[in-house]
């Protein structure tokens, strides 16, 4: 049963981090979050309050209709794991800086004019992206958080 709650809390939050990070964020709030100071930091907290609560109104009707044992305890320490790890990474200059100390900072200019083959392939043809290595490398530290908080959930 433990098992079978993970994967639903999971699947809940997953698509909520999906629908908070990119039809619930506000144009203000993506713009602004990586601003150094006050500007960006409250941005980014009201981006991710946005986020959070977006995750609790999906994750609340897979809790009940599937009837799922998960305690308050749980759910306050899953997301506030969550958001804590979500403001951080969005703070930009974090995540940039964890690209770097981990050898990624190439992978993390790709597809901007700092990468050294923009706006080219290596091949020195066309490029085109929907995303930035930033964005899959923002994407892919939400995830692995998300599968966190999504286990202390489950367990807790």
């Amino acid at each position: 049963m433990m098992a079978a709650t993970f994967a639903a809390v999971f699947v809940a939050l997953y698509v909520g981090h999906s629908v908070g990070d990119h039809w619930v964020q506000s144009s203000c709030q993506a713009a602004d979050k990586g601003k150094p100071g006050w500007t960006g930091r409250l941005a980014d907290a009201r981006h991710v309050l946005g986020l959070t609560l977006t995750k609790m109104i999906l994750l609340l009707p897979v809790v009940f209709l599937l009837d799922l044992r998960v305690s308050a305890l749980g759910l306050v320490l899953g997301f506030a794991v969550d958001a804590v790890t979500h403001w951080w990474a969005d703070r930009r200059s974090t995540l940039a800086w964890l690209a770097k100390v981990t050898g990624k900072s190439e992978f993390y200019s790709l597809g901007t004019p700092a990468h050294p083959a923009a706006p080219a392939t290596a091949e020195g043809g066309y490029a085109p992206t929907l995303g930035t290595g930033a964005y899959a490398l923002d994407q892919s530290f939400h995830h692995v958080w998300l599968l966190v908080g999504a286990l202390i959930i489950a367990t807790v």
